[in-house]
């Protein structure tokens, strides 16, 4: 049983980045079942409605705002609308992040600026909108959510798995600075998930960088995750009593069974 002084609050307020598609949808629906009130945010505001009339269908609580990361002002407004609506905001799920396909000499500096701002200096923009009330409250739950690729790096998508491993960095030294303070910084690392990300691919691009994967011993075999895995485990960390820091989880794909 977790001790008085880590008590959880009986109502826990969560913000979900990158909420209308993929991961960061089904993290909604997971957290909103799980009976956390959700806050959703990302560029498409009408797709945010989708997820959110869902959660609702369910029984859940949820409040829609638009949210541009690599915005230093969308996310302050974002943040104090949040937290007009739900109150204190006790969960933060850093979700988003963009991929294009191309080598590293022909990906134009513009573009590679543009994937890092979103992935690493949008998570450093929610930190700093979020962090700092959950430390003077001394509770609440940021997770960062990375990908096998800042790890195992891909090739022909390096500012992906740049940003993904800059990610893990930032969690890193924030997990250390945020000890004894009651609030938990995780990482949850996804291996391949099947979502929206890269649907806008060329055909052809795509299969040639699923064929690299392949050639460089970077796919074992053809299983992709279901977003809903990775939510259930965001679900699951923020979820664990106090007095327990679950600070990385890698959830992967599970072979397929072998002819026997």
């Amino acid at each position: 049983m977790a001790s008085e002084k880590y008590a959880q609050p009986a109502r826990r307020p969560a913000v979900v980045t990158g909420a209308g598609s993929g991961i960061g949808a089904a993290t909604a629906l997971s957290l909103a079942r799980a009976g956390f009130p959700v806050a959703l945010g990302a560029r498409r505001v009408d797709r945010l409605e989708e997820v959110a009339a869902q959660v609702r269908a369910d029984g859940g609580e949820a409040v829609v705002h638009a949210l541009d990361l690599t915005d230093d002002a969308s996310v302050a407004s974002f943040a104090e609308a949040v937290a007009d609506e739900l109150g204190d905001i006790e969960v933060v799920v850093s979700n988003a992040g963009a991929v294009g396909p191309g080598t590293i000499t022909d990906v134009d500096p513009e573009r590679f600026t543009r994937e890092l701002d979103l992935t690493v200096v949008g998570a450093h923009r929610l930190v700093r909108a979020f962090v700092p009330g959950m430390q003077q409250r001394r509770r609440g739950d940021i997770v960062f959510v990375s990908s096998d690729t800042a790890v195992r790096p891909r090739p022909f998508m390096a500012a992906y798995s740049s940003g993904k491993w800059g990610l893990e960095g930032l969690a890193a030294s924030l997990q250390l600075e945020l000890e004894g303070t009651g609030v938990r910084a995780s990482v949850v690392r996804p291996g391949p998930t099947w979502s929206e990300m890269g649907s806008d691919w060329d055909p052809d691009d795509a299969a040639f960088v699923l064929d690299q994967w392949v050639r460089f011993g970077l796919a074992r075999h053809p299983h992709f995750l279901k977003p809903a895995a990775v939510a259930d485990a965001i679900t699951t960390v923020v979820s664990a009593p106090r007095g327990v820091h679950l600070s990385l989880v890698e959830v992967s794909p599970e072979a397929p069974l072998e002819d026997s």
